[in-house]
């Protein structure tokens, strides 16, 4: 064969592999495309659901009304300062801790690590319970004193954790031992507590959206518009510590300081929202699978993001309205939707996964 003959083909093979990458590359892209679109429809539903259909109903010409600015008798007090503020809450909190327990467990390379496994959530609780029962405090005092508490617990795990990636083992280890010690913790602040106290930080412990207002709103939003987009761009870069810390650092990746970053926006993600709602169990547990399931491949943490405010969303719902005349925190559906998932995954996961 001629050099013009060979050159074409070899121009008509790397076309075709082109237009295969291409094809191969369009695929993922688009079912990500449906899937977040699918779930920002199912967020505006439920938020729609939350906020309307409720032991008060109010109808969508009035919702607007009120949005307008009108004044509906009852409709516009029980909208404006119960129903709607809590589903926007709902959203936040559950976008906050769906990214957070998806990009930690990218990290850590293990679906059943997360910041509440890890003692992180509950060094924000037990920040939160010291500052509420034992200073009194409320309102902007208590995020501060979650965001304290996290930061401290997270400090403490990572100065155990080394520079190498064999030490997420030593994280996950400290990490529970840290836990252990925080409940202890907050089980004594809440024993020396008043019934009072106890009772109201039980129902915060649990997970609870019962009381939260647009200030706390307001607060959430501010922290998930600046931490979020952090989180996301880190978690671009996580799935080059797969390959181990050495190639990664190969590669060009500071892999302490993306582990730091990480850890830091995931610390301030999780206290902002424990904060005002508490640690709401399990909900990185089933945002995290679900969203691998969804959109397979790189790290799915703004689809998790959106699983987790579908999560919340439904979850709040039922608490309020499954059993007729009782309202359930938010925390026990989670708790008893989150529990059977985990022992799912547990049994389902691979037998070369469960020695590492």
């Amino acid at each position: 064969m001629s050099t013009a003959g060979v050159t074409a083909a070899t121009t008509v093979t790397a076309s075709a592999t082109a237009d295969a990458l291409a094809r191969a590359r369009r695929g993922p892209r688009r079912r990500r495309a449906l899937v977040v679109v699918a779930l920002l429809v199912l967020v505006a539903a439920l938020v729609l659901v939350r906020a309307l259909l409720g032991d008060y109903r109010v109808s969508l010409p009035d919702a607007v009304r009120i949005l307008g600015g009108a004044r509906v008798p009852g409709a516009s007090f029980v909208l404006m300062e119960s129903t709607l503020p809590r589903a926007v809450v709902a959203v936040l909190a559950g976008a906050a801790f769906g990214a957070a327990w998806c990009a930690f467990q990218v990290m850590l390379r293990n679906p059943l690590a997360s910041p509440d496994v890890l003692g992180i959530t509950l060094g924000a609780s037990a920040g939160a319970v010291l500052a509420a029962v034992t200073l009194g405090v409320r309102g902007p005092a208590v995020t501060v004193a979650a965001l304290a508490g996290a930061v401290l617990a997270a400090a403490l795990i990572l100065s155990q954790a080394g520079a190498r990636g064999g030490a997420t083992g030593r994280m996950v280890l400290v990490g529970v031992a840290l836990a252990a010690g925080l409940s202890a913790v907050v089980h004594w602040v809440l024993v020396r507590a008043s019934i009072h106290q106890a009772q109201d930080a039980l129902v915060w412990l649990t997970g609870s959206l019962n009381s939260v207002t647009w200030p706390d709103a307001a607060r959430l939003l501010v922290l998930d518009a600046l931490l979020l987009p952090l989180v996301l761009v880190l978690a671009g870069r996580l799935p080059v510590l797969a390959l181990g810390d050495d190639v990664a650092a190969g590669l060009g990746v500071r892999v302490g300081g993306l582990r730091v970053g990480v850890t830091v926006a995931v610390v301030a993600l999780v206290a902002a929202a424990t904060a005002v709602v508490g640690p709401v169990a399990f909900v990185g547990f089933l945002c995290g699978p679900i969203a691998r399931r969804l959109v397979p491949g790189r790290p799915a943490v703004g689809v998790a993001a959106l699983v987790g405010a579908v999560v919340v969303l439904g979850a709040d719902y039922l608490a309020a309205y499954a059993v007729p005349g009782t309202a359930l925190p938010v925390g026990v559906v989670t708790g008893l939707l989150g529990a059977p998932v985990l022992l799912w995954m547990l049994r389902s996961r691979p037998a070369t996964q469960e020695g590492r």
